[in-house]
């Protein structure tokens, strides 16, 4: 899905959703792409210089936080590669998130559940485009959804595919 934030602040800026059962990755992920420079920083063919620097947000089942840079190779040379700055929250003792929802529930502890108003006011954003004849497209298990999805972001680059997390080891 393409979205649009109708603000001066967030104009021309496009927001893409994608979202499905049995994707490669399961995960919850905001990645935040920066315009490149107007210019090339390493003496490369822009826009072929590699990937844009980016925030990323992980945000489930694992969180973590990546600043993703195009960086100077140490040396005389004036070359760029890709680096990415990864912090991890480690949880030493991890709950499945329906294990501690479920508990909570039987505590009587609200905090994770959503309250009327708020799903109603989510209603009142979501309703208007529900009675659009959307159509829905079928995929294989374990691939990253139908081509018609990436005929939505053709003209950005594609879709960013979120991999495992890797670890420093």
């Amino acid at each position: 899905m393409r979205l649009h934030v109708d603000t001066w602040r967030w104009a021309s800026v496009p927001f893409y959703i994608r979202a499905g059962k049995c994707l490669p990755v399961t995960c919850t992920e905001v990645l935040v792409e920066l315009r490149p420079p107007p210019r090339s920083v390493f003496g490369e063919t822009l826009p072929g210089a590699g990937q844009a620097n980016y925030l990323r947000f992980r945000l489930g089942p694992e969180v973590a936080i990546a600043l993703g840079v195009r960086s100077k190779v140490p040396g005389e040379a004036m070359v760029g590669q890709e680096v990415e700055l990864l912090t991890v929250q480690n949880i030493a003792d991890e709950m499945d998130p329906y294990e501690r929802l479920l508990g909570d529930a039987m505590r009587g502890d609200a905090t994770l559940f959503a309250r009327e108003d708020a799903v109603e006011a989510a209603w009142r954003v979501v309703e208007p485009i529900l009675g659009d004849a959307t159509p829905l497209y079928t995929y294989q298990p374990g691939t990253w959804g139908p081509a018609e999805a990436a005929r939505i972001i053709s003209r950005s680059g594609g879709w960013h595919t979120p991999a495992p997390l890797r670890r420093p080891s």
